[in-house]
């Protein structure tokens, strides 16, 4: 049996927040989710993310209207978070997926860490394959056939408690000795 830690560390203690205030987190705050990001391990140091925040009302509106409609629902995908962190893969790389991921993960905690609530939100491959999302992209000078989508972060502060932490699942770990 794997003993049990301290429960008040961030990453015992974070959850997925789907209901956000309309108040943005201060720049200074969302640079250090931003750093948090970018010291994430990555396969041979290749560091194979961007990251993109994206505070512009109209941008945010035209990604959400997207994800909307990838998912085929009528409500927010973001929850109405006041900031949309995409990451995207350097598809050159070979661990661009995995090291998007980590950099997702760092973000999630250090948002957390800092008193802001996160949620990792799926569906970046999809938008940014779309020929009007690649044209976006080359807009911002960023090579649109080399980079993949990996996720969204809905990033602001919660409106209302989080949820508890769900029972952990039993007989995931194996030891061999």
């Amino acid at each position: 049996m794997i003993p049990d830690i301290s429960p008040n560390l961030p990453i015992f203690t974070r959850r997925s927040c789907r209901k956000y205030t309309t108040q943005v987190p201060s720049r200074p705050l969302v640079e250090q989710v931003i750093q948090a990001g970018l010291y994430a391990p990555s396969g041979h140091n290749g560091q194979s993310w961007l990251i993109l925040t994206v505070m512009n009302p109209e941008i945010q509106e035209r990604l959400r209207h997207i994800n909307a409609q990838i998912m085929g629902t009528d409500s927010d995908p973001f929850y109405g978070a006041p900031v949309i962190i995409i990451v995207l893969g350097d598809t050159t790389k070979r661990t661009y997926e995995c090291d998007g991921a980590l950099a997702l993960g760092n973000m999630m905690l250090e948002a957390h860490r800092l008193g802001m609530a996160s949620c990792w939100i799926n569906r970046a491959k999809e938008t940014f394959a779309l020929p009007e999302w690649k044209e976006w992209l080359r807009s911002l000078n960023i090579e649109a056939d080399r980079y993949e989508g990996i996720g969204h972060l809905a990033l602001g502060f919660a409106d209302g408690p989080l949820p508890a932490p769900m029972p952990r699942k039993p007989h995931r770990t194996l030891w061999i000795d």
